[in-house]
């Protein structure tokens, strides 16, 4: 198994799942609330919130997934070489 180096590598498929539904709480409680003040109602902010959940959460998971794919923006690591020298 790869030594893990801290900050480095490609984010896993649970990883980005789980990322997606700690994002999701967030961001659908900031949906609610902003529904609330917008429209005075509570029922409202909760109708929006529950269809946006749902979209949103497949938008962000498969937007993840290809972010994931791709190396633009990671540095580089240098590793040392931990080979024996004969």
């Amino acid at each position: 198994m790869a030594e893990h180096i801290p900050g480095t590598g490609h984010a896993n498929r649970t990883r980005s799942i789980v990322k997606t539904f700690s994002w999701r709480f967030i961001a659908t409680t900031d949906t609610i609330i902003i529904a609330r003040v917008i429209t005075g109602s509570w029922t409202v902010g909760f109708g929006i919130a529950s269809i946006e959940v749902i979209t949103k959460m497949f938008l962000y998971y498969f937007h993840e997934r290809a972010w994931s794919w791709s190396d633009w923006g990671l540095e580089d690591v240098d590793v040392p070489d931990t080979a024996p020298v004969h």
